[in-house]
């Protein structure tokens, strides 16, 4: 019999799989301890250095993928992907996936009254190129209600998934707004205790703002140690 190791989190800042004011992790956190199942050479190795080949083309620009502009304020999102140490990770797939700047998706489950936007997919996808940087310019997402409780809505986000040396390697976060009062009232955003959860916000960034054309944020994604991002639980590890 293989003796496996107890599951243990390295980051204090990691969020619960379990939290009582987000109300479905009640119905979907584990009932039994977790355990550490060690990665094999099937979970580290695979497509990392053909990732452009195997998946196409990037989808940088989330405001050009249809025949029209979509409605909204227009903004760029850039980024470094880091490891514990702050060198750079190339070749890592970066994905995006948001609501649009009325706060709805493109998805057969959400119905709530706002306007589908037929110019905006709420998909990007780019590889991380030698110095670990991706960009994406996109329309700054609206807040949605959610039915968690009360007159519960969320806050302004952009969903981000991580692909490394392979599609096991999978990482998924989410990145919030610096001016949205909602994230203090959020109990998404709050399952993560204060001050780890400022690692979700994004920075307002002169620099990366272009003139006339679209305001920039800064969100770099560090994958492990003292400043790791945090991560949907189940995928950090």
């Amino acid at each position: 019999m293989i003796d496996i190791p107890a599951y243990r989190r390295d980051d204090a800042g990691a969020p619960p799989t379990r939290f009582a004011d987000y109300r479905s992790t009640a119905l979907r956190s584990p009932s039994l301890p977790p355990i550490r199942a060690p990665q094999t050479l099937t979970e580290i190795t695979g497509p990392a250095d053909c990732w452009d080949r195997l998946m196409g083309p990037s989808l940088a620009d989330l405001t050009a993928q249809k025949s029209g502009a979509p409605i909204g304020q227009r903004i760029v999102v850039a980024g470094r992907v880091l490891d514990e140490d702050g060198r750079a990770v190339p070749s890592s797939v970066v994905e995006i996936w948001q609501a649009n700047a009325a706060g709805r998706y493109i998805h057969a489950k959400d119905s709530w009254d706002a306007p589908i936007d037929p110019n905006f997919t709420g998909a990007g996808r780019v590889v991380t190129d030698a110095e670990g940087r991706y960009r994406f310019v996109t329309v700054r997402p609206g807040a949605y209600p959610w039915g968690n409780h009360k007159n519960a809505w969320r806050p302004s986000h952009i969903h981000l998934s991580l692909l490394g040396p392979a599609f096991a390697t999978r990482l998924v976060t989410q990145m919030y707004f610096p001016d949205d009062p909602l994230i203090e009232i959020d109990p998404i955003a709050n399952a993560v205790p204060m001050p780890y959860r400022q690692r979700m916000v994004a920075r307002l960034d002169m620099a990366t703002t272009e003139p006339d054309w679209a305001l920039g944020y800064i969100f770099d994604i560090v994958l492990k140690g003292r400043d790791q991002t945090l991560f949907e639980e189940g995928h950090d590890d």
